[in-house]
């Protein structure tokens, strides 16, 4: 029997487009209330939006609860698949993104796009690469008949790692690759209050209630009630950017059609590595399918904010990270396909 996603993951890159349409229609016609709504931010010049920094609280804490860190006493037991997908994420993939941008953004479609929006989509590109997916990771592995337990323990593994890696990867790369300041001490405050505090709330709630009603209860029980309210937390929070990003997405549509291009490249290319990788260490395929697909795939809604946080709801940066949103599924689905045809490969092994 053929697995599948849930209603809402299948469909999301349609329901980024209907946000999309909607928070575009109401820009363009309440300009006003999407300026008042714009300016509610947490200190003068913060960039941090009051509106958009609740619902990305909401919709990452959902995804934090399924960290499960007890995962970690397993770390040794399948190391060279472990090995591979933490080198491909953390010393290849936001290098490489870093690259692509600065080759397509600044020299192959500057001309289309102009010098300051390519500093912008550069930043926004480096970001999304920056941190590596988190929830999605378990759909994925699902897919792909991937190993449980191995997913569990490179989510938490990863998750552990961005909380020192991330802000100096994208201080680095961001301000190497383009002209833009990074102001480091807002970067620090974007992985505080997206990463540290959802995690650590994350994980109190899962340790208490697991204590008090069982694990059983929690995965069957608790956790599904979360599901809509990060999804649905996902969907205003793309209406609210989409409406801040009004005048740059009617006037720059194409600029979304250019910045999928080295995103799309990204994903191929780093899922490749892994995959390559694990056939050549000979690593059995319920680890390597899921590896390549951690590999290639991103936290996006950590890109999200961080990129809100760092340039603004209106800013190019967010609209590249926003984009990541909008391609992620179809392209994450056409890997599992591509994975799953070749799983011969791992069979002979």
């Amino acid at each position: 029997m053929e697995k599948k996603m849930n209603f809402f993951e299948k469909y999301l890159s349609v329901w980024v487009i209907l946000c999309m349409v909607i928070g575009v229609i109401l820009g363009k016609n309440f300009p006003v209330m999407t300026d008042s709504l714009r300016r509610l931010e947490f200190g003068k010049d913060s960039h941090i939006n009051i509106p958009i920094a609740v619902l990305l609280w909401l919709m990452i804490y959902p995804m934090m609860l399924k960290v499960d860190f007890t995962s970690l006493k397993n770390v040794g037991k399948k190391p060279k698949g472990l090995l591979i997908t933490i080198f491909v994420n953390w010393f290849i993939k936001p290098f490489s993104m870093a690259f692509f941008g600065w080759l397509f953004f600044k020299h192959i479609f500057v001309p289309w796009i102009g010098p300051e929006a390519a500093q912008q989509y550069i930043a926004g590109v480096i970001i999304l690469a920056a941190a590596p997916c988190t929830a999605m990771v378990f759909v994925w592995s699902y897919l792909v008949d991937g190993d449980a337990a191995y997913t569990l323990v490179q989510v938490a593994l990863n998750d552990l790692i961005m909380l020192v890696a991330f802000a100096p990867i994208v201080k680095i790369l961001v301000t190497g690759a383009s002209a833009l300041t990074v102001p480091f001490n807002v970067l620090l405050w974007a992985v505080f209050i997206f990463v540290v505090i959802p995690l650590s709330a994350g994980f109190i709630t899962r340790n208490i209630l697991i204590k008090s009603h069982g694990e059983e209860w929690f995965n069957v029980k608790f956790l599904p009630k979360f599901g809509p309210v990060g999804i649905t937390a996902l969907l205003i929070t793309l209406v609210f950017i989409f409406a801040f990003q009004a005048d740059n997405v009617t006037s720059r549509f194409f600029h979304v059609v250019l910045i999928s291009i080295p995103i799309l490249i990204q994903v191929y290319f780093n899922s490749t590595i892994v995959y390559w990788l694990m056939r050549k260490f000979k690593v059995e395929f319920c680890v390597a399918a899921p590896g390549a697909l951690i590999g290639a795939s991103n936290f996006f809604e950590l890109a999200v904010a961080t990129a809100i946080a760092l340039f603004g709801a209106d800013s190019g940066a967010a609209l590249a990270t926003v984009v990541g949103v909008l391609v992620e599924v179809p392209v994450m689905l056409s890997v599992v396909k591509i994975c799953k045809k070749i799983k011969n490969w791992f069979c002979s092994n």
